[in-house]
């Protein structure tokens, strides 16, 4: 089994195959075989070179495209965010107008315009859009390959298990704003995206032989190709981070940068957009236990924050199971978990039947994301009536009576007490 990345769709070489082949067809021993699987390979290499030309061609027709859709983005952009900071800034003013009528209070405005400035992208507009750019067409690269596998391959079968292919544009440019630690121009971060894409995305291809008869008697090689690719989400990529850099990178991701208006997910499907955290007033008898309750305050103090995968406290914002572990530690009454994933919680957790199911208790999740481990991979602090609070994006209350959640519904577990 071997894994590769695809840089250049007209950089594909065959004559290891060929060499492969012919040492299994010559233990064959069959020359009428051969001879028919040679005409056949000779076939296909012809329809190859005709599928490379193409694509070539389609290539450089689709980045002239971009370009030129590039440059006007690039002028619509700049009127936007124009307006956006004066909007932003008109408010900040009138905000510490306000307040230094009432008590003079000029300091505050001082600290409202530098937080402001501090959860900005503070890279120039092009640059950021020629990263996402470079990233978006290194993805097309990759789904134009696999589209035309079967034309630009010589094997007799094939098995395909393929991951969407797609990404969040804020998540790519938190991440490299992030890790510069402030503005950079695109070819300081050219690198990063390569590698940011080879950590995304991992591509294995695998080839196995069979030994095949036809009706006349005749043995024949039956080549069978295994494609799999796996999409380990941008998202989870932020091991790339320092302590002090993913907590910046839970700022621009928290505030978006600034700039809701860079990636419209009318041109960027995948966009984030600011949600706005679902409100649940919970029922005064769910909350008649002091440890729930002092469970439940400790968990909205959060409502609003956005998912970063391996996020553990409020200065890095959290993951689903960051925020649980963070939750139950700083609850009196409840033991220390320390911190774990969505499973280790669950192994911690006496398992209570649904309909047994208390405020407090939390409920556990499987196959929320690709490549989700066995057992839990989400969890969330229930607080009765069918509700849950967890660390979605942003942290929220959610329904678990949901299609969504009912579909992947693990079960509910009882914490331990001191």
């Amino acid at each position: 089994m071997s894994s590769r990345r695809i840089t250049a769709l007209t950089n594909i070489l065959f004559d290891d195959e060929y060499e492969e082949e012919n040492g299994e067809l010559e233990r064959t021993r069959n020359a009428a075989a051969y001879v028919k699987h040679r005409a056949k390979q000779n076939q296909k290499r012809s329809i190859k070179k005709k599928y490379a030309a193409k694509l070539r061609q389609q290539k450089a027709v689709a980045i002239q495209r971009a370009a030129a859709s590039q440059s006007k983005r690039l002028a619509v952009l700049r009127q936007k965010s124009k307006r956006s900071l004066m909007l932003a800034m008109a408010v900040l003013l009138l905000a510490g107008f306000c307040l230094n009528c009432i008590n003079g209070c000029t300091m505050l405005l001082q600290g409202g315009l530098s937080a402001l400035g501090g959860s900005t992208y503070p890279s120039k507009d092009e640059d950021m859009l020629r990263a996402e750019a470079i990233y978006a067409e290194s993805e097309n690269e990759l789904k134009n390959y696999l589209d035309g596998y079967e034309q630009t391959h010589s094997y007799d079968e094939y098995h395909f298990t393929l991951d969407e292919i797609g990404h969040d544009p804020y998540v790519l440019i938190s991440l490299l704003t992030a890790y510069q630690g402030g503005g950079w121009q695109f070819a300081d971060v050219e690198e990063l995206i390569e590698d940011l894409f080879d950590r995304q995305y991992l591509l294995v291809e695998s080839v196995e032989m069979e030994i095949r008869t036809d009706a006349e008697g005749n043995n024949y090689p039956w080549y069978v190709c295994n494609v799999e690719l796996h999409n380990r989400d941008l998202a989870q990529q932020t091991a790339i981070l320092q302590q002090d850099r993913l907590e910046l990178y839970a700022l621009y991701m928290r505030t978006l940068g600034n700039r809701p208006d860079l990636f419209d997910k009318a041109e960027y499907p995948n966009a984030s957009v600011i949600e706005p955290p679902l409100i649940y007033e919970i029922p005064p008898e769910a909350m008649a236990d002091e440890v729930c309750e002092a469970m439940i305050a400790e968990a909205e103090k959060y409502l609003g924050y956005p998912y970063v995968w391996g996020g553990s406290n409020p200065s890095t914002s959290f993951d689903c199971s960051g925020f649980v572990c963070w939750v139950v530690n700083h609850t009196e009454g409840l033991a220390n978990v320390g911190r774990t994933t969505a499973n280790g919680l669950r192994s911690l957790t006496t398992a209570v039947a649904p309909d047994s199911a208390q405020p407090g208790d939390l409920v556990f999740f499987k196959d929320t994301y690709t490549n989700a481990p066995s057992g839990a991979s989400h969890v969330g602090i229930y607080v009765g009536g069918g509700m849950m609070i967890h660390c979605g994006s942003p942290i929220s209350y959610a329904d678990i009576t949901d299609r969504y959640w009912q579909n992947h519904l693990l079960g509910f577990g009882r914490l331990n007490r001191n």
